[in-house]
């Protein structure tokens, strides 16, 4: 038997294609994970391992579908060949029901690995080189000086801005964005300064 696993690093990414291609690969059952694969706890992983019996397939999209290290990889392909059953690697081409197959596999989990731990150390050179640069990583604050300042005024003006919700529309800002800078006490403070 046939049996499937897709697996999407976050909740907001589509498994769609995987499902596809491993319905036309003629998995009888596919689980479906939405969790980063560099986690152990994988439910649906263990569930599809659980279903499954001696002489089983267990068929995956993508190497890095399957596991993020070479670590994860080798332990669940030792685990698989324990228990008889076999993985099929769909853009791989990977078969470990064969000696070619389990050769292939790990030399393609070597270079998997070393491709994404290149993807990392490239990720961490840009980032502290834009850090030499002065540059930060994440979005510029919302609240400016000058968004302070125009507040701050607001807030005194109780005439004109009797609501605390009318500045939070005038400054086009969040609720948590505004209240994170004006706390209760300070906003007090400034409505009744005499």
């Amino acid at each position: 038997m046939l049996i499937g696993y897709a697996r999407v690093s976050t909740m907001d990414q589509n498994p769609q294609m995987q499902t596809d291609a491993l319905e036309q690969a003629g998995c009888e059952r596919i689980f479906i994970e939405k969790i980063s694969g560099s986690r152990e706890d994988r439910p649906e992983l263990k569930a599809a391992l659980d279903y499954m019996r001696e002489e089983d397939t267990l068929v995956v999209w993508k190497m890095s579908r399957l596991a993020r290290s070479i670590r994860q990889i080798i332990k669940t392909a030792h685990d698989l060949e324990q228990r008889k059953i076999k993985l099929k690697v769909l853009t791989q081409n990977i078969d470990t029901g064969t000696p070619e197959g389990r050769l292939f596999f790990h030399m393609t989990a070597a270079f998997d690995e070393f491709q994404r731990e290149l993807i990392v150390e490239n990720t961490r050179a840009g980032i502290a080189a834009a850090r030499k640069r002065g540059r930060r990583g994440g979005r510029p604050p919302s609240m400016t000086e000058d968004k302070i300042r125009n507040a701050e005024s607001m807030i005194k003006d109780i005439e004109n801005y009797p609501f605390i919700s009318d500045i939070i529309k005038h400054l086009e800002i969040g609720r948590t964005t505004f209240y994170r800078h004006f706390p209760p006490d300070r906003i007090s403070e400034l409505r009744y300064l005499k």
